[in-house]
């Protein structure tokens, strides 16, 4: 046998059959999510619903906790997938109609999926609690990482440091030097403070439609996120390529 052929391990038949049946367990979870809303999701009504005993379900999750944190990953994953298919189709296109393309598929994958995007971003559930730098930590990251690279794609470090924006306190800089998942330095304060800001503008406008606010709006909340996501990154470019103005500071 090959070093290269001994290297390789093949998962046993038990693996494979495990992971298929935690693979039913997550989809039968999100299920009664989407049905009956995160806080009524638990053990027993998950194995309920496939026909097993809570008994048989702690074999593959030891309890609600364990459950809860692989569907907040996955939640994060799909959402980062979804952000990334919608720019890939925008691959060769200026970095603000990419920004502006992220930001509609969030909204889309958000408002398709409103309970799980409550589960990452509605009210916390009661006595959870996620594990630190855990799997939920790194997929809400991913999702992190691909608005920083679609607003700033483009733009020089040094661009980013003199980015026009107001005094930043020591405090404040110290703090989102560390802040940027790549490590410190990788994005300099100034834009990470625009990147912070822009997120929580989106955020927020897209918080405000899944949990049914703007429902005045009727059929043009589409078009009313669109004009204000192109109007904010069109601000963000401009305060990274033009030079400061006093006034702001």
């Amino acid at each position: 046998m090959s070093a290269d052929a001994s290297a390789t391990v093949l998962p046993s038949l038990r693996q494979r059959r495990r992971a298929v049946a935690t693979q039913e367990i997550v989809a039968a979870a999100e299920s009664h999510l989407a049905e009956h809303g995160l806080h009524a999701l638990s053990l027993r009504a998950v194995a309920r619903g496939l026909g097993m005993t809570v008994q048989g379900l702690y074999h593959y999750f030891p309890n609600r906790d364990a459950l809860v944190t692989v569907l907040v990953a996955k939640a994060y994953e799909d959402l980062a997938d979804a952000v990334t298919a919608a720019v890939d189709t925008m691959a060769d296109e200026p970095a603000a109609l990419r920004f502006l393309t992220a930001a509609e598929g969030y909204r889309r994958w958000a408002v398709t999926h409103p309970e799980r995007f409550q589960l990452l971003y509605g009210a916390p559930l009661r006595h959870y609690e996620a594990p630190a730098e855990g799997p939920t930590t790194q997929a809400m990251r991913r999702v992190g990482e691909v608005f920083q690279r679609e607003m700033f794609g483009g733009f020089t470090t040094s661009q980013l440091a003199a980015a026009d924006t107001r005094v930043l306190s020591s405090a404040l800089q110290a703090d989102l030097e560390h802040l940027i998942p790549h490590g410190p330095g990788t994005l300099p304060p100034p834009a990470a403070a625009l990147l912070v800001s822009a997120w929580g503008h989106m955020h927020g406008m897209v918080v405000l439609e899944v949990f049914g606010h703007t429902t005045f709006v009727g059929e043009h909340q589409a078009e009313i996120f669109h004009m204000a996501m192109r109007d904010l990154v069109e601000d963000v470019h401009r305060r990274i390529t033009a030079p400061p103005h006093a006034e702001l500071r």
